[in-house]
C-alpha cells in the first residue's frame, strides 16, 4: 500500500502543460495579431502570474520564498504547453527569417470566451496588461528589463542563502 501511494504522481497545480498552455493562449490572444518567440513567452509566463514584480496589478499567485527561481525552470514547461495548445489550434507556430514565433490560433478567442471563472478572468486581464506594457518592446529592451529583475532576484537568492547558513 505504501509503495502504491509513493508511486502515485502528485499533480503540478498551476504548473502543468495544460495550465501553462492556458496562460500562453491568454497571452497570445491578448497580443493578436502579433507573435512572440519562445524566450519572450517563457518570461511572459512567469510575469503573468507575478505581475506585481514588474509594477503591475496584484500578482495572481501569492508570493513564496524564492519564487523567482520559477523563471529558471519554465522552458520545458512552456514548450510542452505550446505543443499541447497547437494540437487544438489554440496556438500557431510560424517559421520566418526572425526564427520560430507563436501566435494565437483560430480557436484561441472562442476557447478563452468559454472559460468562466474569477481566476481566468483575472488571468485574461493581466495578460492584456502585460502585453500592453511589454509586448511592443524590442527584444533588446525586453532583455534589459528582464536582466534588471534577474539581478534583483540574484540578490534575493544570496540573502536567502545567507539566512539559511549556506556558504558561497
Amino acid at each position: 500500500m505504501v509503495e502504491a501511494v509513493a508511486r502515485r504522481k502528485v499533480p503540478a497545480t498551476f504548473n502543468g502543460a495544460l495550465e501553462a498552455g492556458v496562460r500562453a493562449v491568454a497571452l497570445l490572444a491578448a497580443a493578436h495579431p502579433y507573435s512572440f518567440d519562445l524566450q519572450r513567452l517563457i518570461a511572459f509566463d512567469y510575469l503573468l502570474v507575478h505581475t506585481a514584480d514588474v509594477g503591475g496589478p496584484a500578482s495572481l499567485h501569492p508570493p513564496a520564498p524564492l519564487h523567482p527561481a520559477e523563471l529558471l525552470v519554465r522552458r520545458k514547461l512552456v514548450e510542452q504547453a505550446l505543443l499541447l495548445m497547437m494540437t487544438r489550434d489554440l496556438v500557431q507556430r510560424e517559421v520566418s527569417t526572425e526564427g520560430i514565433r507563436y501566435r494565437a490560433g483560430e480557436n484561441a478567442t472562442p476557447f478563452l470566451q468559454a472559460l468562466q471563472s474569477g481566476y481566468l478572468g483575472a488571468l485574461k486581464d493581466r495578460a492584456a496588461w502585460l502585453v500592453g506594457e511589454f509586448g511592443a518592446q524590442s527584444d533588446t529592451d525586453f532583455r534589459a528589463l528582464m536582466r534588471r529583475f534577474f539581478d534583483r532576484w540574484v540578490e534575493e537568492f544570496q540573502v536567502a542563502e545567507s539566512s539559511l547558513g549556506v556558504e558561497s
